[in-house]
């Protein structure tokens, strides 16, 4: 009886909201994430992926945390391992990550199939998001041949040239990415020399229109829009990709004058993202 009592008191309903902390062993290490479930989430319920940038961590209270919310999908946080700058990253082949054998791609599909099937989460609507290093993750993942993640969103996010130069993606995936045209870590014009330390990369427009072309995009929508700043923040222009025969969208946010960051202060970015992704929820 004494038992009974005690759980009952240290339980929670079972559609209370939760931050769950989790592990899964691939390749003998093992990955840590954390899951966002919000109140009422019912089973077969969209799943996100965000992921950190470059020496971040789980961050729960993060852009798409309230998205999740509002609009009833689990929120996958995973943590990247730490390289050899001993900070918290994905392998995208950066300079400093040669040699280091660590493959995200098959971590992050093995993660969403463990998390699909233990938290009675959608096989099928599962997607990808990311800012700055974990937004290159996004771009490795649409070049990598896999079925897991139906739509990816980077933030900030870069199309490394090694991946532009060796990989031709299998399939078309919807993409849509979000960059401040001031980004002086993520440059929009490209570093094509490698100056920044992350080694070479494409200008942001260019590798955008890879997937324009991979999805046979044949028309574009362009919508200039007021920073929810008003005339103190950014102009935002969003460009939307369309006419796609595999129903594969492409949407550029340029955010004029926007640094290295989730753009938050001038549109909400988890609203946009999940409004992207919402479009391929089947």
């Amino acid at each position: 009886m004494l038992a009974i009592c005690f759980f009952a008191l240290f339980s929670f309903p079972v559609d209370a909201e939760r931050f769950v902390d989790d592990s899964l062993k691939v390749d003998g290490v093992w990955r840590k994430f954390t899951m966002l479930l919000p109140d009422g989430l019912e089973a077969d319920s969209p799943l996100v992926f965000i992921l950190h940038g470059h020496g971040g961590g789980i961050w729960k209270e993060n852009p798409m945390a309230g998205t999740a919310r509002k609009h009833g999908f689990a929120l996958c946080i995973p943590l990247g391992l730490k390289d050899s700058k001993n900070k918290n990253s994905w392998n995208v082949g950066y300079p400093f990550q040669v040699g280091w054998n660590v493959n995200d791609v098959k971590t992050l599909c093995r993660m969403a199939q463990y998390v699909q099937k233990r938290y009675k989460l959608s096989r099928v609507n599962t997607f990808l998001t990311g800012m700055s290093n974990g937004g290159e993750m996004c771009y490795l993942m649409a070049y990598s041949k896999q079925k897991i993640f139906r739509a990816v969103a980077p933030i900030a996010g870069l199309t490394m040239e090694w991946m532009y130069r060796t990989l031709e993606a299998e399939t078309p995936i919807p993409l849509m990415e979000v960059h401040g045209t001031e980004d002086r870590t993520s440059e929009w014009t490209g570093d094509m020399e490698g100056k920044g330390g992350w080694g070479a990369y494409m200008p942001v427009p260019l590798a955008v229109g890879y997937w324009v072309a991979k999805n046979r995009c044949t028309h574009e929508v362009i919508e200039c829009v007021e920073s929810i700043r008003g005339k103190n923040g950014n102009l935002v222009i969003k460009h939307f990709f369309t006419g796609s025969p595999y129903g594969c969208d492409v949407w550029l946010y340029e955010v004029i004058g926007g640094g290295h960051t989730w753009q938050t202060e001038d549109i909400d970015t988890g609203e946009e993202v999940w409004k992207f992704f919402s479009k391929y929820v089947k």
